[in-house]
């Protein structure tokens, strides 16, 4: 895989310590937005009509149907603003700084009714703990732009290779698309059999929702920029269900590691971010652990998997 060249010429440094504030109240900021897409859209298979996308400023909602026609948010992490924009030619904005998570949720709802859009949504965060209601939360009030735009710039670098890595399977796959719950950006490939019903719980999410989500056998990866309990950025892969011998399996490159704690392989971003080649050491890890998923819970591979590169563009 060919390395390829971004406006500055290398991938971001990303330390959690920095900007941990900055990242909570961002997860919240972007949980409202994502909730507004969960209420307006049909159901999607594995709550894919929750997700936001990497675009060419920041993250988008993509076309949100209502009564007018179609809406899109997009946060905008190069000029720090949030763009409501509108089939009927509606356009509002919310400028991104250090405020409340409580004050920026009156601020979008209010430019959404200048809109003339009529949104609602549950204003309880999920996956969090405690859950403070947005409309009350005057704790989380961090914006530190510089690191938001380490953190876009790092995105669009992930976010191209998991691209290429997601062309390479005929089978059903993801988009590559980012969770505000968890707040990870992912991808993930079906082997298209039935899994075994999902038993575990994650913190503010209905358990029918997370047993829809892993109705299917899943090969997963993705990106996280960390927490409290693990402060690194890093990148991750789980399958569902899991085989025993599955955290055995040798993955690249070699500082890749299995988390018994997590379930699954890590692999740090800076590990990444400071090798000669970013893009060819985190491909290593999304294909061998892959690898690992698939030989493991004995896929059909030779149906699933493919190879365009020598398609003519």
């Amino acid at each position: 895989m060919s390395e390829r060249t971004n406006k500055q010429g290398q991938w971001p440094e990303l330390a959690f310590e920095s900007w941990k504030d900055t990242l909570a109240t961002l997860h919240l900021w972007t949980q409202i937005v994502g909730k507004i897409r969960l209420k307006q859209m049909p159901w999607l298979n594995h709550s894919w009509h929750v997700t936001l996308y990497v675009s060419g400023n920041g993250l988008t909602t993509g076309s949100i149907p209502y009564p007018g026609g179609v809406f899109q948010i997009d946060f905008d992490f190069i000029h720090h603003l949030l763009h409501i924009i509108t089939s009927a030619g509606g356009m509002e904005e919310v400028k991104l700084y250090p405020r409340s998570v409580a004050d920026f949720y009156r601020e979008l709802f209010e430019k959404l009714r200048r809109a003339d859009i009529n949104a609602f949504i549950n204003a309880e965060p999920n996956e969090v703990d405690p859950a403070i209601p947005f409309e009350k939360d005057e704790t989380h009030r961090s914006y530190d732009g510089a690191r938001v735009s380490d953190f876009y710039e790092a995105l669009v670098n992930i976010h191209t290779v998991f691209t290429v890595f997601r062309s390479r399977f005929t089978g059903k796959c993801s988009p590559v698309h980012f969770f505000w719950g968890s707040f990870d950006l992912a991808v993930t490939r079906f082997s298209g059999r039935a899994a075994p019903l999902y038993s575990g719980s994650v913190p503010n999410i209905p358990i029918r929702v997370m047993q829809e989500a892993y109705s299917h056998e899943v090969s997963s990866c993705g990106f996280w920029p960390g927490n409290e309990q693990f402060p690194h950025p890093a990148f991750y892969s789980y399958c569902y269900p899991s085989p025993a011998v599955f955290a055995k399996q040798p993955v690249k490159p070699a500082e890749a590691f299995f988390s018994g704690e997590m379930g699954e392989f890590i692999l740090l971003y800076d590990v990444v971010q400071r090798s000669a080649s970013p893009d060819d050491t985190l491909m290593q890890f999304l294909q061998s652990t892959y690898e690992a998923a698939s030989t493991t819970a004995g896929w059909d591979k030779k149906t699933l998997e493919c190879d365009f590169s020598g398609f003519e563009k």
